[in-house]
């Protein structure tokens, strides 16, 4: 198979995810089929449970995203090394969070859980190639690096929140002193993340949101100035390697 010929491919693969998973979200997301994704985490309640406002944030990222999808099918941009690099990676996270979706909505908590670690591990990946590609303009910038980042930063928190919950669906929900002191690594995971990966803002502004949220809706007041302390660590870790790029 020519490259030409697997350039198509993967073009059509990130185009397809992207779709995929929008169908998912509006399928899976009001409980057309299986149960609404907000009525399941409710029933398996956690101190590290986002508030629901937070999740307004994935009509962005798939508006983003789909962008993303569209730019890169383009003929201009198929044979691209960038997105040879990350095209399969962003296919097979969206898929994932397609499946993430279908899962959960049947209360198949345990195995979404699984499924949005490897989610998160994808986009990872796709972050850690984007900053060894840097961006060749505005285009790359807004419609390449920043839904990648945003994406991965919104996933960090979602994972290590979905972990809570699927505690609770095992029966162990985390207490609050575990609850804080994954919020805090949390935080200073994001904060070190924020050091070395792309788009360093659109990451840190996820992060702090999903992070933010946890604090408006926590009923536990060590949880939420521990929440607060870790947007504050994710700000000061954005700002220093927004500075280092500065200068």
């Amino acid at each position: 198979m020519t490259n030409r010929n697997v350039d198509m491919g993967r073009a059509a693969a990130v185009v397809g995810a992207a779709a995929l998973q929008v169908a998912a979200g509006a399928v899976g997301g009001p409980g057309l089929v299986g149960e609404p994704v907000g009525e399941v985490a409710n029933a398996y309640p956690t101190l590290l449970l986002p508030g629901g406002g937070a999740f307004a944030i994935w009509s962005l990222i798939y508006v983003l995203f789909a962008a993303l999808a569209v730019r890169q099918a383009f003929p201009s941009q198929r044979h691209r090394t960038v997105h040879r690099r990350t095209g399969w990676w962003l296919a097979a996270a969206g898929l994932l969070n397609a499946a993430w979706i279908a899962l959960f909505t049947q209360r198949l908590v345990g195995a979404a859980q699984v499924v949005i670690v490897a989610l998160l591990a994808c986009l990872v990946v796709a972050a850690l190639r984007l900053r060894r590609e840097p961006a060749e303009d505005w285009a790359d910038r807004l419609l390449l690096h920043l839904p990648v980042a945003i994406y991965t930063g919104w996933v960090a928190v979602a994972t290590v929140a979905g972990a809570a919950t699927t505690s609770a669906f095992l029966g162990a929900a985390p207490s609050a002193p575990v609850a804080v002191a994954a919020v805090l690594l949390t935080g200073a995971a994001a904060a070190f993340a924020a050091l070395r990966l792309p788009a360093v803002l659109g990451f840190a502004a996820a992060v702090c949101w999903a992070l933010g949220w946890i604090a408006v809706a926590t009923p536990d007041t060590a949880v939420r100035v521990a929440a607060l302390v870790a947007v504050g660590v994710v700000v000061v870790g954005a700002v220093v390697r927004r500075g280092r790029a500065l200068g």
